[in-house]
């Protein structure tokens, strides 16, 4: 074998091995998958699904296994959708809903519906129209948390076969006809008319109840105060007729005699100018009460 055969055999085992380890560095390449934390890859065999690779490291098959779909799993929010919807009072609204929603299980996603965005978007609309045709105005804006929920979970069940997660369904607004609108104004200021008459008139009955309480009060203190007075008479006379009983007439002319003395000194606090009138008797009156009082010491 002459030198030039070796030297052409050894450049051609050099591009041999050249060619093998290009071929597994491509093996290796293809065959390693890395995924982001944010994405799942979709892995399709011959055009049929073959696995679905999570975030980090994956092994695939080269040439035989190529990844198709790369969805992200973060949580997507739809575009603000406006959509009309008539109360069973017969009240056109326009209700502007926000969806947010995020894919679990992409397998479902790609191979079951085609524009997710917007099959999502129609159903909200049609089950916000479903769910507002059975509640009346008033109970669409006063009990806005509970509709929420209801659409919230009627999306859940209508899109838990493409592997989509509701997040949150929110409803932005919702927006009345002018007509409807003034309406409601007008409502709304005779409400508060009524509101004030009421409150006016039981202003009134209150003022009408105080002053009846207060009449009763004063009424019973002065009946309260008659009775202590009857009262008080009351023993007085008992005294006097006790006396009268134990000590006979004599307690009688004393209590008189009395009289006449406490009358005679209240005319005497007068300024000097009285001209005072005494009975003929009144120096025996006098008398008789001296006596007696001595009599009873």
């Amino acid at each position: 074998m002459n030198p030039e055969d070796i030297i052409l055999q050894t450049e051609g085992g050099s591009i041999v091995i050249l060619l093998l380890v290009a071929f597994i560095i491509l093996c290796i390449f293809l065959g390693v998958r890395i995924v982001p934390q944010s994405e799942k890859h979709v892995v399709e065999r011959f055009g049929r699904l073959r696995s679905v690779l999570g975030p980090g490291i994956n092994f695939v098959v080269p040439f035989l296994d190529k990844v198709r779909h790369k969805i992200s799993i973060l949580e997507r929010q739809l575009p603000n959708a406006t959509q009309d919807a008539i109360t069973s009072d017969n009240v056109l609204v326009q209700v502007e809903t926000s969806v947010f929603y995020r894919i679990l299980e992409p397998e479902k996603t790609v191979y079951r519906i085609r524009d997710v965005d917007a099959a999502i978007a129609t159903t909200v609309a049609g089950i916000v129209r479903a769910n507002i045709g059975k509640m009346e105005l008033d109970e669409v804006q006063s009990n806005r948390a509970q509709l929420i929920s209801q659409i919230k979970e009627s999306v859940e069940d209508a899109v838990d076969d493409w592997g989509i997660e509701v997040t949150r369904a929110e409803i932005l607004d919702v927006n009345l006809d002018q007509a409807t609108r003034e309406a409601m104004l007008q409502q709304l200021n005779a409400e508060r008319a009524r509101r004030a008459q009421v409150t006016e008139a039981e202003g009134q009955r209150r003022a009408v109840e105080l002053a009846a309480d207060a009449e009763l009060y004063a009424a019973e203190q002065t009946a309260k105060a008659r009775r202590i007075a009857a009262d008080a008479e009351a023993y007085a006379t008992e005294v006097v007729a006790k006396a009268i009983a134990d000590n006979g007439l004599e307690a009688a002319q004393y209590q008189v005699a009395l009289k006449q003395v406490e009358a005679l000194a209240k005319v005497a606090e007068g300024q000097g100018k009285q001209t005072i009138l005494m009975p003929a008797n009144a120096m025996d009156a006098f008398g008789d009460a001296f006596k007696m009082l001595k009599g009873g010491k």
